[in-house]
């Protein structure tokens, strides 16, 4: 095949460059407009970067709930402020919208979009319709999905955040397990082993759920960002043959940083009747070393969970902590029965020094590939997505219908009752 690297590295350095520029010119605020792939990966990584964040402030807009934009937009100054739109095909309905509905803005406000808006995308004839030059047009190939593309253009935001060195870096730490999953022997394989344990624990053991668990406020996008690049990568029924999947596919998965989700559901994963394999991840060390007694605490909470998961708490000794509380007979039974723990219920833990641009580039390479191993095992193809489609296509065709432009009469009788709802609900 072709050589692809020259063009990667030429677009790299395209962006390098266009985020020095950013970074060094009079632009106070970045948005963001995407969706899916284009918008979760880097406000994800945004987020987690934080205390490397030395650019621009970063906003992200994605629904078309025009909320979204409103409030992205509200308090910003039109003068200084640069958008970004990320579509790969420039054709996405919800992005453009958004899109117009900031270029406007802009207009409105004495910004200048001519000037002030980028583009992520391959369709350079959308673009320049729009109004942006090719020298503010990031491309990137057919073969790079949506979800998997933060380490090119979809992350110029990210970029101008924090930098070139330190996108540098983080390009540095996912290059750092790519070279791990090719290399390393299979028990030494952490993707590979990584993605053993979730068939493990979702085929053949029958958990169809999967939670990640964060303990790092920093990460709290993670588990959304994870949830898409598993499920809309594996989430499929048909195999690459065509035929129908004779097992199930990918899990269900959900999440919550910590400790917050101990508070929430964690009283399911612990005594549920269904057993939820977990995934935690905590850093040795914080980045608040004032406030280091926030970390072990946090860090201790952690491995607690893990170690309760395993271990549980047997009728014995929740009879020996009932009774040293006062309680006999029936009563102690009774409330002894609440307190016990059944144990053996799965988790892996991924501790890593200090989350940082090459530790984040880490964890998502050995998801990334993780989710790959997954799909060849199954025997499914994890880098298509028509699932999407069909709701796609229907709200084409719904948004006449709702605007009352159209009539309902060929929609079912469900649909032509809820539409009828909110048309005689709305102002």
């Amino acid at each position: 095949g072709a050589d692809v690297m020259p063009e990667v590295h030429a677009t790299l350095n395209r962006m390098g460059d266009y985020a020095d520029l950013v970074r060094s010119s009079g632009i106070t605020d970045v948005i963001n407009i995407g969706i899916g792939g284009s918008d979760l990966g880097p406000a994800m990584a945004v987020m987690a970067l934080s205390p490397y964040h030395d650019g621009p402030r970063v906003h992200f807009v994605s629904n078309v709930d025009g909320a979204d934009v409103s409030d992205t937009l509200r308090g910003l100054d039109a003068k200084t402020t640069l958008v970004i739109v990320a579509s790969k095909t420039f054709g996405t309905i919800e992005t453009m919208t958004n899109a117009r509905t900031a270029r406007a803005w802009m207009l409105e406000n004495g910004g200048k979009p001519d000037e002030q808006f980028a583009a992520l995308s391959t369709s350079e004839e959308r673009t320049a319709a729009f109004g942006i030059p090719a020298e503010r047009v990031f491309g990137f190939e057919d073969w790079v999905g949506g979800r998997y593309s933060m380490w090119g253009p979809i992350g110029l935001s990210l970029m101008i955040g924090i930098g070139r060195e330190a996108f540098t870096a983080f390009l540095r730490g996912g290059q750092a397990m790519d070279t791990h999953f090719c290399a390393a022997e299979g028990a030494e394989n952490m993707p590979l082993m990584h993605a053993l344990v979730g068939i493990w624990h979702n085929q053949i053991c029958g958990h169809a759920t999967r939670a990640v668990l964060p303990y790092d406020q920093r990460l709290g996008l993670l588990p959304a960002y994870f949830q898409q690049l598993e499920m809309e990568s594996n989430g499929k029924s048909v195999a690459m043959d065509g035929t129908q999947l004779p097992r199930h596919s990918g899990p269900v998965v959900w999440g919550e940083p910590g400790t917050n989700g101990q508070h929430a559901f964690y009283q399911l994963i612990h005594q549920g009747t269904r057993v939820i394999p977990c995934e935690f991840m905590v850093a040795a060390e914080g980045h608040e070393p004032d406030l280091a007694h926030h970390h072990q605490l946090l860090v201790a909470n952690c491995l607690a969970q893990s170690e309760a998961l395993m271990r549980g708490r047997s009728l014995d000794e929740a009879r020996e902590i009932m009774a040293a509380k006062g309680l006999t007979g029936d009563e102690l039974e009774r409330q002894a029965a609440h307190r016990v723990f059944a144990g053996n219920r799965p988790s892996v833990t991924i501790a890593y020094p200090k989350l940082d641009p090459f530790v984040l580039g880490q964890i998502i390479s050995l998801y990334e590939h993780r989710v790959f191993v997954e799909g060849v095992i199954l025997g499914l193809n994890s880098y298509d997505q028509w699932g999407v489609e069909l709701g796609k296509e229907l709200a084409t065709a719904l948004e006449p219908v709702v605007a009352g432009t159209q009539s309902a009469d060929d929609k079912d009788g469900s649909t032509r009752g809820l539409v009828d709802y909110v048309q005689r609900h709305r102002a």
